[in-house]
């Protein structure tokens, strides 16, 4: 059908509308697309630049080194060694099987290390960087670090590990540092950053754990630019971190070695105090253990060697080690005695060897008896009977509280892990702790030392030092930190008469320096050099009426876990006195030849800084001395300490 003009005009009209409207709108959304692609490329271009550049950068925490740890003599205790490490972050690596695998051609790795590590890197996010090894060797380092373009998100890392270069001699007091546990995370708020850091280290006991904060130091980063693949391209941009403080420890590193040297093959304990300050000198116990095991994370096989011994090597002695004080304990009493004005200079007691109370009989360790004594003789000759009659005189309580004044029951702010507080017992620590009276025989067995008291090493040296010195010193372990010296506190004059204070010196003296003294054999023949001692012989358990009728059993016919405790303190030298020492030899038999003479060599080897001539010892026993001092395994100063170590 043929259509009309007008039909057809019309139709044109209507096309031409449509196609403007289509035309329109099609201007309109390109015109839309123009100005948004100005608005991103021109207006936003920066933030766009912004984004991409933190697409293909990465930036990582820089591990700090960790502060070093030196002697009052600058030797370093505690420093840092060189160590080559393969880092893997997992999101980066893929396949982590196929990335191990091909590590493992280049270098050999432990089976055990990849199955820890494995888990470690599935247990941590994915952007995490996990250790895959360290303490690579430079060549074995040196293949990842060829062949890096070839491992996507494996990173060859060169950082530092702690590093103990005198081994056992400072393990009871600076500890080790670990890896970062899950443990450890869990008793902090707010963990710092870095601790996420791969095998990150952070002291876990002693000094190393006390002053983590000091001795970290801050987080350092580094920029490193990565491809699509996550291979790492370049590093762009490094901010070391802040090292950690330097620590300056009381501790002679020397004096500390020969005190742990002349205690082998005993469970033992052995201070060395300044008397004048306070500083620790030496702080040993034995046996030690190498805490250099411990920084990578020690195997089942050595830390069961280490559980096993029963010396107990991981314990320190010195500062958690409670012992019944025995009758180095006796000076104690007898100035409370004095101060309360129940006991005199000229009193005297009986001994016959016991005395009787109730219908018990509490013995002397003399079964004859010592006769008539008086203070100074009761002293150097350990009377118990004359100490059981002053004890139930002055009472327990002001026996605790003179105890305390020299540093018995109290703690000790040291920092050291596990510091025993020891025990001062009196009337209301029974009452509250055991629910019982408190009852003469009780006061019997505190006034020799025995009973419910307990002094760590460290408070018996402390004690021995506010004797001598007439004052209240504290102990200090801490010398410098970064340079600056730590306050020495304390040293308020003691509120005892100082006859009374004399005369148990003298006391003391005459331990060790008179022929009918309980320590004679292990006097020091330099007469300017001569130390004040006591002894002490801890009982481990009770002795029966049998035993007593039989002659009581020897300590070397027991079992080693059953023999009594050996105890013994001295200062020195008698005038002037510049040193205080304690030893305790646990299950050592008694204090006069078990703990005397390792005081005595400990004494002297302080007093002449360094091992004491011959002529120091009475002349019958020379030879007996210079055979024990060729056995010591003692170490060459003079030679640098095994092992790389950055300080």
């Amino acid at each position: 059908m043929k259509r009309s003009p007008n039909d057809n005009l019309t139709s044109r009209r209507s096309i031409s509308r449509r196609a403007l409207l289509l035309g329109g709108s099609q201007l309109a959304v390109v015109g839309v697309l123009a100005l948004r692609m100005r608005y991103m490329q021109v207006d936003q271009a920066e933030e766009f630049r912004t984004l991409a550049e933190e697409n293909r950068i990465n930036i990582r925490l820089i591990a700090p080194e960790r502060g070093p740890i030196y002697d009052r003599n600058g030797i370093l205790i505690a420093g840092n060694q060189q160590n080559y490490s393969i880092v893997v972050v997992r999101e980066d690596a893929g396949d982590i099987d196929e990335t191990i695998a091909k590590i493992t051609q280049l270098v050999p790795l432990d089976p055990d290390d990849i199955a820890k590590s494995v888990k470690e890197i599935k247990r941590r996010s994915p952007f995490v960087p996990v250790t895959l090894a360290d303490r690579l060797s430079w060549e074995d380092f040196s293949k990842i670090a060829v062949n890096a373009p070839a491992l996507p998100g494996v990173t060859p890392e060169v950082g530092l590990s702690r590093h103990y270069p005198l081994q056992g001699d400072f393990a009871h007091i600076v500890g080790y540092v670990g890896p970062v546990s899950d443990y450890d995370l869990s008793k902090l708020q707010n963990p710092d950053p870095l601790l996420q850091i791969p095998k990150f280290q952070i002291g876990k006991i002693g000094v190393e754990s006390k002053l983590e904060a000091d001795l970290r130091g801050r987080a350092g980063n580094k920029q490193i630019e990565v491809n699509a693949m996550g291979r790492v391209i370049r590093e762009l941009d490094r901010t070391d971190g802040q090292p950690g403080e330097k620590l300056q420890l009381t501790i002679d590193a020397k004096l500390q070695n020969f005190v742990q040297a002349r205690m082998a093959g005993e469970s033992a304990a052995a201070i060395v105090i300044d008397v004048e300050t306070g500083d620790i000198l030496a702080a040993g116990s034995a046996p030690s253990f190498d805490p250099n095991l411990f920084v990578r994370g020690i195997s089942v096989a050595d830390y069961g060697v280490l559980t096993s011994d029963k010396y107990r090597p991981l314990a320190n002695k010195a500062v958690q080690g409670a012992y019944p004080p025995a009758s180095t304990f006796k000076m104690v009493v007898a100035l409370a005695a004095l101060k309360e004005g129940v006991l005199t200079l000229e009193d005297t007691e009986f001994c016959r060897g016991f005395i009787t109370v109730g219908n018990r009989r509490f013995h002397c360790w003399k079964r004859n008896g010592h006769g008539r004594v008086e203070l100074i003789e009761a002293l150097f000759q350990s009377c118990d009977v004359f100490f059981y009659e002053v004890a139930q005189r002055v009472g327990i309580d002001k026996i605790a509280e003179t105890a305390r004044l020299f540093g018995i029951g109290t703690h000790l702010d040291l920092p050291m892990s596990a510091v025993a507080n020891g025990l001062a017992p009196d009337k209301a620590w029974k009452r509250a702790n055991r629910g019982e009276e408190w009852l003469v025989g009780d006061s019997l067995n505190a006034g020799i030392g025995q009973g419910f008291v307990l002094a760590t090493p460290m408070q018996l040296a402390l004690m021995t030092a506010r004797l001598a010195s007439g004052r209240s010193v504290n102990p200090r372990l801490i010398k410098t930190i970064n340079g600056i010296e730590t306050p020495v506190t304390g040293g308020e004059p003691l509120d005892f008469a100082p006859e009374h204070l004399d005369a148990v010196r003298r006391g003391m003296d005459m331990v060790s320096n008179y022929q009918r003294g309980t320590a004679y054999r292990s006097r020091i023949a330099e007469e300017s050099l001569a130390m004040a001692g006591k002894t002490g012989t801890a009982q481990v358990r009770n002795i029966t009426a049998a035993e007593r009728a039989s002659g009581v059993v020897s300590n070397a016919d027991l079992p080693w876990e059953r023999r009594d405790h050996g105890l013994f303190v001295a200062y020195g030298p008698v005038v002037n006195p510049r040193f205080a020492v304690s030893v305790v030899v646990e299950h050592g038999g008694g204090g006069s030849s078990a703990a005397a003479p390792v005081a005595r060599d400990i004494m002297l080897f302080a007093e002449h800084g360094g091992l004491p001539p011959l002529s120091s010892y009475p002349s019958s026993q020379r030879t007996e001395i210079e055979e024990r001092f060729a056995a010591l395994n003692l170490r060459d100063f003079t030679q640098p300490a095994p092992g790389r170590v950055r300080a």
